[in-house]
């Protein structure tokens, strides 16, 4: 199978999500989610945190608006995504990488909370509600030839 891996995080939000729009209106939010690897000691007969692992993610379109209006700092999470890898030299010419998560879902974990559902209702371009059962993104923006719009999200 070609493309990016896809992964599943559970994880805790580390500051609340940050929603910003592209120049053509789209919504993205930015967070950081921390996983924990636990592993059980035998020998002391009890869990032990061996350290954790800092994600940054992002979110598109609707999804990122639900999500800052739905989580913060501390929720813990569930969330499939697209793992990507960055990498960049300093201006001291220091070689750094980046790995991030491109989320297709998040949700809450109800492992030790609960949840209450709202269903969000979409809009139109016009701003007028959308019917049930239409997709609004169906008509995305795209670029000559088919391809999305330079803020479109990455998949």
């Amino acid at each position: 199978m070609a493309g990016l891996p896809d992964i599943t995080i559970t994880g805790t939000l580390v500051a609340d999500p940050e929603l910003r729009f592209t120049p053509n209106g789209h919504a993205v939010a930015n967070f950081t989610v921390a996983a924990n690897d636990r592993r059980f000691n035998r020998e002391a007969g009890e869990w032990e945190d061996a350290g954790a692992t800092f994600l940054r993610c992002s979110l598109w379109k609707d999804a990122a608006e639900n999500l800052t209006n739905s989580l913060s700092k501390g929720a813990r999470v569930l969330l499939t995504g697209r793992l990507r890898q960055r990498e960049w030299t300093t201006p001291e010419g220091e070689k750094r990488q980046l790995f991030e998560v491109d989320v297709t879902e998040i949700g809450p974990s109800l492992r030790w909370a609960t949840a209450t559902i709202t269903k969000a209702t979409r809009t139109t371009a016009a701003g007028a509600a959308s019917p049930a059962g239409v997709d609004p993104w169906a008509s995305a923006p795209t670029a000559a030839g088919g391809a999305p719009v330079a803020d479109e999200p990455p998949f």
